[in-house]
């Protein structure tokens, strides 16, 4: 009697590797048209759309780091105290009056300039005030506490390069070179919607074999830390010309679509047959587990990311498929997840020539991380996700891991 694979999505035909996918997505899907500028408090989450060049020097003049004195290096005793006279006092803000000679301190605070001929700051907590004099103890460096005019950022220098996705570092780092607005790619507006019958919305009574939808909350929630504006089209019945309807409507009036369910082969799975009849399909099954059955295409001249409906399923393909799209759609630079090595506390068998995906915890041990396998393997467990901290991934070449070996760790936060 033939053996039955208790792998749900084998079937015949060639499979595409992840790193040959992502580089058909970078091939196939440009950047959309669009650039506008927007005040600095909103461009969060936004794409670069222009180099950046400093107009000015950060810091822009020479400076102390700490609360101190300053003083000439020279003045300075190196095998004993030094006693010298505080001859003023400086504020950030505010211009130094005095220019430091032999024999005479300053006192200054943090951030305020440098009297001429100052090139070192001793720490208040270094130094013992006596009066107008004030006594420093040896084995300070020439330069010490202060900070160089243009040592963070020269004046004339690109500091930030178009497609740089702006976080709150690269916020402060304009601010300090006084934009007050920065040209970025227009934001993506995408749809979203999930397939099924049996899907109904959280809220609504469910009927017998029914499920609430989870794809969509934690699609929705992926793409709003991307930056998106999230056109949610709800649930689509399991009906072909519903469905194309719907996916044509969401074609008209956005740079992308995201599906979730009706990927795969079943005769109710009617995603890819819409992509194939409406538009065009470039790839629908990938060598990865979990998450085999995932398409990419497009309606008309708009992408589609087409998920599957298992939400493990859906959060690794929208990490590994749909995240990719729309860094290429906004022209942002392409997101590598980090890899980071760790020790299996557990034995896996997989099959040859596809990438694997294991949920793990972290637990904390010396040395490197010990990940931990998750009891439950399916991919429509929720709590799978919910209770442990990333991915271990295997690569195609792997067939058995054996507790103790070396595996490369990916934290939820590289991919979400």
């Amino acid at each position: 009697m033939a053996q039955l694979s208790d792998d749900c999505f084998a079937f015949g035909g060639s499979l595409l590797g992840i790193d040959a996918a992502r580089q058909m997505i970078f091939e196939r899907v440009q950047p959309v048209d669009g650039i506008e500028r927007v005040p600095l408090r909103r461009a969060l989450g936004r794409t670069l759309a222009q180099d950046i060049t400093a107009a000015i020097a950060v810091p822009g003049f020479d400076n102390s780091a700490v609360d101190g004195y300053a003083v000439r290096f020279d003045d300075l005793d190196p095998h004993g105290p030094t006693t010298l006279r505080c001859v003023d006092r400086v504020a950030a803000g505010h211009d130094p009056t005095t220019a430091l000679t032999h024999g005479f301190a300053v006192r200054i605070f943090t951030g305020a300039a440098l009297p001429a001929g100052a090139d070192v700051v001793i720490m208040q907590e270094d130094c013992q005030r006596d009066g107008d004099f004030v006594i420093i103890r040896p084995g300070i460096k020439r330069h010490a506490n202060t900070r160089q005019a243009g040592e963070d950022v020269p004046r004339g220098t690109q500091v930030l390069k178009a497609g740089r996705r702006l976080g709150p570092a690269e916020l402060g780092l304009l601010a300090a070179l006084g934009f007050a607005e920065v040209p970025v790619r227009r934001r993506l507006s995408i749809a979203l919607l999930s397939t099924g019958d049996e899907v109904r919305e959280p809220g609504q009574p469910l009927a017998a074999h029914q499920i609430y939808d989870a794809n969509r909350f934690i699609l929705a929630g992926l793409l709003e830390k991307l930056g998106v504006e999230v056109s949610d089209l709800g649930i689509v019945p399991d009906d072909p010309a519903t469905l194309a309807a719907a996916l044509r409507q969401a074609a008209d009036s956005n740079d992308l679509i995201v599906t979730s369910g009706g990927v795969s082969t079943g005769e109710e799975d009617h995603v890819r047959a819409a992509i194939a009849n409406h538009g065009s399909l470039y790839f629908w099954r990938l060598a990865i587990k979990p998450g085999r059955p995932v398409a990419m295409g497009q309606i008309g001249a708009t992408p589609l990311a087409g998920l599957p409906g298992n939400p493990v399923a859906a959060l690794l393909t929208f990490a590994l498929v749909a995240r990719p799209m729309i860094e290429a759609l906004s022209g942002s630079e392409p997101h590598v997840a980090r890899r980071f090595p760790a020790i299996a506390d557990f034995a896996y068998r997989k099959k040859a020539g596809r990438r694997e995906y294991v949920r793990v915890s972290v637990e904390n041990a010396s040395g490197l991380p010990r990940l931990r396998r998750y009891h439950k393997e399916g991919a429509g467990m929720l709590t799978s996700l919910t209770e442990t901290d990333g991915l271990a991934e295997l690569p195609e070449e792997t067939t058995r891991l054996e507790a103790g070996a070396d595996v490369a760790f990916m934290p939820y936060s590289e991919l979400i």
